[in-house]
């Protein structure tokens, strides 16, 4: 069990039916009146972000979540399958478990899969990934104006902005958290 007065960043908690992580937290002690801890909690299994204030003493059991490296290996219709490299079991998750990480994962890739109680929940895909563009209008010679970009379609579908002299063929290094162009490999 854990108190609201041991709060800190990155801790999760299960509270109201659910399993959140501290986002934010502080110890408030005003003039008048019991002191109380505010706090940004964000659910682990919707992304909700919540501001709340706890008792100092009210107390709520630690959530342990558990991460796992799995290998992606095939989409089938609706269910996207990953492999445990240790016992080589698979594990079919639905696309709203893997919506954030799929326009990046191209099968073999190596993604961090959360699990709580058993259950999957999230999918991460690697920081950075390199992916070829399968879709680009040319560049031409002379487009020097600064910071003009268009749009790329990499081989697994997603679309992103990239400089000009970026061509059909090209292997792109990309940013999984923000999205963005970081450079040809």
């Amino acid at each position: 069990m854990v108190t609201a007065g041991d709060f800190k960043k990155g801790l999760t908690v299960e509270w109201d039916g659910g399993v959140w992580t501290i986002v934010d937290f502080q110890h408030v002690k005003p003039g008048k009146g019991a002191a109380f801890v505010r706090t940004k909690i964000k659910n682990i299994m919707t992304g909700a972000v919540v501001e709340r204030s706890f008792n100092p003493t009210d107390k709520m059991p630690k959530a342990i979540v558990e991460t796992k490296e799995m290998e992606y290996l095939y989409n089938d219709g609706d269910l996207y399958y990953f492999m445990d490299p240790e016992s080589y079991e698979q594990l079919p998750l639905t696309h709203d478990k893997v919506e954030d990480a799929i326009p990046f994962m191209k099968e073999n890739t190596v993604a961090t899969i959360r699990f709580f109680k058993g259950d999957a929940f999230s999918v991460e895909a690697p920081n950075f990934v390199e992916l070829q563009v399968t879709d680009t209008e040319p560049g031409f010679k002379g487009d020097t104006a600064s910071n003009t970009t268009k749009p790329a379609t990499v081989e697994t579908g997603y679309t992103l902005q990239v400089p000009l002299f970026i061509n059909t063929g090209d292997v792109l290094r990309i940013d999984t958290r923000t999205g963005e162009y970081m450079s040809r490999a």
